[in-house]
């Protein structure tokens, strides 16, 4: 999550982590992502106990692996496979290095934006059912959560990784009506085919008054190989919950991180070889990682807004829809 580049994770964290298996439940909230209709749990399958349904999906290493083929981007043939679809494995010696560097992220809003959704997650209610999409490595700033055990977090990804307790396709959310009390995207809705669509599916799966946390790129260069699609301005990133009303929003990273991230992917296009290219990361990392540090001043600039490296939101839902009009006049950038 909130990782761009060319992301890479050590070998060793790349193992799927058996203690973060769904509680019951969790497990009793699952639907079928094709009808809805509700699970059984047999052995090493799960079957959709709809008649005019049936499908069966299956049980990886205790892991519900819920996708509908018939719409997904994704099969099961390559879900199951080894490669990785976002963060690509390298060695010891190399996840050594790349850790002595200095790194072109500041995400600088995400603890204390994390902080206060926990508070409004427990003023709302005694026990919290948090689903986190794409969930295959630990959010930026979300280590508030887990511990907490009036937080039950239901990590999610696309594939198996590191902490996925359920693999399942964002488009088609395997959850009841209103079973949900929060969801997390961060770093996500970039990645999916569809957007709208996607925010359809967690204002599903939302309880009422259920909240939404979502963090997402405006200027950003390809992180995601073959699945990375779309950006936001920040009234974009609004209009994506125009049926959440706002508790929070702005930059979670200001130009100075745009401005580090384009320079170094202008050095790398210069270079075809992975070699020249790992170098070239490296150097690029060593001379601009300092432009950050700007972000700091940048972020309670208004006209900010208009060249940010990416922008958050937290909303809960609501049964009025936010008017375009309204939308258009809350601009806020550097041209008002």
């Amino acid at each position: 999550m909130s990782v761009l580049g060319d992301s890479i994770v050590p070998v060793e964290l790349q193992r799927v982590n058996a203690s973060l298996q769904l509680s019951e439940h969790a497990r009793s909230l699952l639907r079928c992502p094709a009808c809805l209709g509700t699970l059984h749990f047999d052995g090493d399958t799960i079957e959709c106990a709809a008649a005019e349904c049936g499908r069966v999906y299956p049980l990886v290493d205790g892991i519900p692996v819920l996708i509908n083929e018939c719409t997904s981007v994704f099969a099961y043939d390559g879900l199951l496979e080894s490669r990785p679809r976002f963060f690509k494995p390298v060695g010891k010696l190399r996840g050594w290095l790349t850790r002595l560097l200095p790194t072109l992220d500041n995400n600088i809003a995400a603890r204390r934006n994390f902080a206060r959704f926990r508070a409004e997650l427990k003023a709302r209610r005694a026990k919290s059912r948090v689903l986190v999409i794409g969930g295959g490595v630990l959010g930026y700033g979300m280590e508030c959560l887990l511990d907490d055990p009036a937080i039950e977090l239901i990590e999610t990804d696309v594939a198996p990784g590191q902490r996925p307790q359920l693999i399942c396709d964002a488009h088609d959310l395997p959850f009841a009506d209103g079973s949900i009390d929060a969801v997390i995207a961060q770093a996500v809705l970039e990645h999916v085919l569809d957007p709208q669509a996607v925010v359809e599916e967690i204002f599903r799966v939302l309880g009422d008054q259920g909240m939404v946390y979502a963090d997402t790129p405006f200027i950003s260069q390809v992180h995601g190989r073959e699945f990375d699609f779309t950006r936001f301005t920040y009234l974009g990133h609004r209009r994506l919950f125009r049926k959440f009303g706002l508790i929070d929003g702005g930059m979670t990273g200001g130009p100075g991180v745009a401005l580090a991230w384009t320079l170094r992917y202008f050095v790398l296009s210069f270079f075809e070889s992975a070699a020249l290219r790992a170098v070239a990361s490296g150097l690029s990392r060593c001379a601009f990682f300092w432009l950050k540090y700007c972000d700091y001043y940048l972020i309670q600039r208004a006209g900010a807004k208009d060249a940010a490296s990416a922008f958050y939101f937290m909303g809960q839902k609501q049964a009025q829809v936010l008017d375009d009009r309204e939308l258009v006049a809350s601009y806020e950038g550097g041209f008002r």
